[in-house]
């Protein structure tokens, strides 16, 4: 039993690590943090995707009670940026930036690395946004409860993705953060990071099963397949422009997987709503 106190200490500066990394939420800089700590907090992304997600939720409830529905899809996509600084939107606009770059790998992936956003991967922001702002505007239009779950799901399962890709992907450079959590992650992650989205799911609906319909399970296990196959088709790709992943391919991949899963709540909800 000696170990228990230690273990949750470990656990908990794992959430915060991965807290630190994706949102701006500030935490505490004075802990030491080994590179185990780094590679094994992948383990929690989906857990700040969901503290992430009920903030957007709440965003959109307290925005809705005053707003229009334009306007309230606006500030909470505000919110979405606000809450990880745009770090996603940085890594979507450096990978599209590097994929329209002329030469080879090496020179794409210093296109990458450097800091100036070009035309093309302005376009991809504007798009990224463009679509969500659309999607969260028109889920509107459906029952609330169908706005509030896919909010709070979105950020959850993009960090989902991010997870898999790590799994399948290989570090395209030597050195950098995101090689640590793409050459460490295991298995190991890859469930932890499933079974809290899934466990998710399911308090969803014990909570609100007045709502939550056997039809919405049915879509979240297509959804999570979806996913799956689109991380699987995004690691093959990018592993032939890049020769493997970074942190920008990974933030790339957030942005690219919450559009997917808001087209598919939206197509979904008209078929079946």
């Amino acid at each position: 039993m000696r170990g228990y106190p230690n273990e949750r200490v470990h656990l908990l500066k794992r959430f915060l690590i991965a807290l630190q990394f994706l949102t701006i939420i500030p935490v505490r800089k004075s802990m030491l943090i080994a590179e185990a700590d780094v590679s094994k907090s992948s383990s929690y992304f989906v857990m700040v995707g969901l503290v992430q997600g009920a903030l957007l939720a709440a965003t959109a409830y307290g925005a809705g009670r005053v707003f229009d529905p334009g306007l309230t899809a606006g500030i909470t996509l505000f919110v979405l940026v606000l809450s990880n600084g745009g770090f996603h939107l940085d890594g979507l606009a450096d990978t599209f930036d590097a994929l329209a770059a002329k030469g080879d790998r090496e020179k794409k992936l210093s296109v990458m690395k450097d800091g100036t956003i070009g035309p093309v991967g302005v376009i991809a922001v504007f798009f990224s946004l463009l679509m969500k702002y659309l999607a969260i505007k028109n889920l509107t239009l459906f029952p609330l409860f169908i706005l509030y779950s896919s909010l709070l799901f979105m950020p959850a399962i993009s960090k989902l993705a991010m997870v898999i890709s790590m799994f399948y992907g290989k570090s395209a450079r030597a050195d950098g953060l995101g090689r640590l959590f793409i050459q460490n992650i295991g298995l190991r992650e890859i469930l932890a990071s499933t079974m809290i989205l899934l466990s998710a799911i399911v308090a969803v609906q014990v909570f609100f099963n007045h709502y939550m319909s056997v039809s919405q399970y049915i879509f979240y296990a297509m959804a999570l397949m979806s996913v799956y196959f689109l991380c699987l088709i995004a690691v093959n790709f990018l592993g032939r422009k890049f020769g493997g992943l970074t942190g920008d391919t990974l933030g790339a991949i957030s942005e690219i997987t919450e559009i997917t899963f808001l087209l598919l709540v939206l197509s979904w909800s008209r078929l079946f709503i």
